[in-house]
């Protein structure tokens, strides 16, 4: 009987992964060719797909990529577009909100969530040449070659 019980708990905590807790935001939406790359690891983007922080999400020549964080951030990735997620805390009940991105190449639209509205300071966005201060709202992001 305990040797049964045992076994039951192991299986519903490898039914936990620890990717759930992790995961900062989910994939949406995918069209064409677009990764997941976690720790040097590319994995083909799928709808449900995790996102954690330190992710790079990339689209290829014709792809795109829709991504959700928690806190309602909408990211829509245009085709060549690469993205990294360097820092992302979302406590509200305790005011730690941070949100910053690192945009290599590419376009994206993003509809700004929570962390915009609650700690406008708190959101950037790095790109080859500055780096923009989000302060809410909706924009496009465009990084020419």
């Amino acid at each position: 009987m305990i040797h049964t019980t045992l076994m039951l708990i192991l299986m519903l905590l490898a039914g936990s992964p620890a990717w759930a807790q992790d995961a900062i935001g989910f994939v949406k939406t995918v069209s064409g060719s677009a990764e997941v790359i976690d720790t040097g690891k590319a994995v083909k983007a799928q709808v449900g797909m995790p996102i954690k922080t330190g992710n790079t999400l990339k689209t290829g020549p014709g792809g795109t990529l829709g991504i959700t964080f928690k806190d309602n951030t909408v990211m829509s990735f245009g085709p060549d577009t690469e993205l990294t997620v360097d820092e992302y805390l979302y406590a509200p009940e305790t005011d730690n909100l941070k949100f910053g991105t690192s945009v290599a190449k590419g376009s994206l639209q993003v509809v700004s969530g929570a962390i915009a509205k609650l700690k406008p300071k708190s959101v950037t966005m790095k790109t080859p040449t500055g780096t923009i201060g989000i302060r809410g709202t909706h924009y496009l992001v465009k990084i020419e070659p």
